[in-house]
């Protein structure tokens, strides 16, 4: 049995402080009286009972610095340490959005240099830094789109389609810029299905956004001939960039003909990821969208004072984030862009997809593959066999907790049941990923002769299986007393 340990609340003690504050040396003022409340019961505790605490409820959770993190399609690798020393330099944590470009050259300097790279590495024309993440650069992209079209008076195209095996957020970014969603059905390998969507494709099509890679993990054999056929009825290719760190140094989506996409720099480009930020996803275009990019954005005049200011695109759809974007996410993916080189980008993809095969072939005797060909840097396996078992792929994921590894994505993507969406990026050792592979084969193994230990998984967490459906219907954010009984019984 874990010990239960009394929460912060319960260890209060009236008087006890946590910090000494002095008297006060400027003159007090009154506090206006709606600002101020009759009570504000914080708990009364000593510093060291602070930093125990929030510890101690640290090391209740798993994190990408503690162990292996296979979250399919949301690349949780490790995050380099220099990124972070970089990103608290003086010159880039204490400066404020608003300061004459002329104080802040050097931010400035290296937001223009990103952009380039980023352009560079895609095959893009021009970029904006300003979505704040992935679903938000979707939906600056589709809103490109639309100006595009608006802005050429072809106001017949109400409709996106979008592939099955498409990134999760693609339908919601469509219908949220006011286009029909209208699927695109995946053909025996895993690609677009050419048939379907020469038979979907005409007038009304306004883009296609295809995520390539997909979320199975593979490559579409068929890019030429998509690209072809949605330029040739005068729509916009979309690449949903999620899992563009397959590719890095090896394929240019804009060389291929892709009109727009998004960066995930939180994912391809090492910064944190998680928790609902701090993201950014930056949008690369080819010339003919150049002038609808969000702005402002960093331009150069060489040999001005300043040489660095900020610039109007011509026809911009204007401010999609307040002020520049998540500019801290800058510094760190501008760090690890500088700290590989091209060669080391390359060696990232490289690596990345070397481990998801690996992994993959490791895994296939015991488990289903879904589909049976080499992939790039994530694979999705189904859990179908251990069904027959009454082993679900959530059990299984419950179960790796126990051998302290985070689960991979379960049932997603929708096309493969029982689906379990791995990916283990490049940053993992090989002992790490035999590891992972260890305590799947064992995991295959008590399905098949003792299904119900995986059922109850998991056995060695803090708190045991959760009624998840429950938690999400009725979430409880309020704190309130409880005994060390009460909180043992809930574990």
């Amino acid at each position: 049995m874990l010990q239960v340990e009394p929460l912060i609340f319960e260890l209060s003690k009236p008087g006890r402080r946590g910090v000494s504050v002095p008297e006060c040396d400027v003159p007090e003022q009154e506090i206006p009286s709606e600002l101020c409340r009759e009570q504000l019961p914080l708990p009364e505790v000593s510093e060291i009972d602070v930093v125990r605490h929030f510890t101690r409820l640290s090391q209740f959770n798993h994190a990408v610095d503690i162990n292996f993190y296979p979250l399919g399609s949301c690349t949780m690798k490790y995050n380099p340490k220099i990124n972070e020393v970089l990103a608290r330099l003086p010159g880039f944590a204490a400066i404020h959005p608003l300061q004459d470009p002329r104080t802040v050259q050097g931010i400035l300097a290296l937001m223009y240099r990103l952009q380039n790279y980023l352009a560079e590495i895609a095959g893009f024309d021009a970029v904006s830094l300003q979505p704040a993440a992935g679903a938000h650069g979707e939906l600056t992209g589709i809103l490109i789109a639309r100006a595009y079209f608006d802005s050429i008076g072809d106001h017949g195209r109400t409709t996106v389609l979008i592939p099955d095996s498409a990134h999760g957020t693609n339908p919601a970014t469509a219908a949220m810029a006011g286009y029909k969603v209208v699927e695109v059905k995946s053909d025996a390998r895993g690609n677009v299905d050419l048939d379907e969507l020469r038979r979907l494709a005409g007038p009304d099509t306004a883009a296609l956004m295809i995520t390539n890679p997909n979320t199975l993990g593979l490559w579409d054999e068929h890019i030429d001939e998509i690209v072809a056929i949605i330029h040739g009825v005068g729509g916009l290719v979309y690449n949903d960039g999620a899992n563009f760190n397959a590719l890095l140094g090896i394929a240019k989506p804009g060389e291929l003909g892709v009109d727009i996409m998004h960066f995930n720099l939180h994912k391809t480009f090492s910064t944190p990821h998680g928790g609902g930020g701090p993201g950014s996803g930056a949008v690369g275009v080819k010339a003919h969208l150049a002038k609808f990019l969000p702005g402002p954005i960093v331009v150069r005049h060489e040999g001005s004072d300043p040489e660095y200011t900020w610039e109007w695109p011509a026809a911009s759809i204007g401010k999609i984030h307040g002020f520049h974007g998540n500019v801290g996410m800058h510094v760190r993916a501008y760090t690890y862009i500088r700290m590989n080189g091209a060669d080391g980008l390359r060696q990232v993809s490289e690596d990345a997809v070397l481990a998801a095969n690996y992994l993959m072939a490791r895994l296939r005797e015991r488990y289903d593959v879904a589909y049976d060909r080499p992939c790039m840097h994530e694979f999705v396996l189904s859990a179908t066999r251990q069904k027959q078992h009454g082993v679900r792929a959530m059990d299984i994921a419950k179960r790796l907790l126990d051998f302290g590894l985070h689960p991979p994505t379960v049932y997603f993507p929708l096309i493969v049941p029982e689906a379990l969406m791995i990916e283990p990026t490049e940053t993992e050792s090989l002992e790490t990923l035999n590891a992972f592979v260890d305590a799947m084969l064992q995991i295959a193994d008590e399905a098949e002769h003792n299904p119900e230990l995986v059922q109850h998984a998991p056995h060695r967490t803090f708190y045991k299986r959760l009624d998840e459906v429950r938690a999400n219907r009725e979430l409880n954010l309020r704190w309130e007393p409880q005994t060390r009984e009460a909180v043992a019984a809930s574990s």
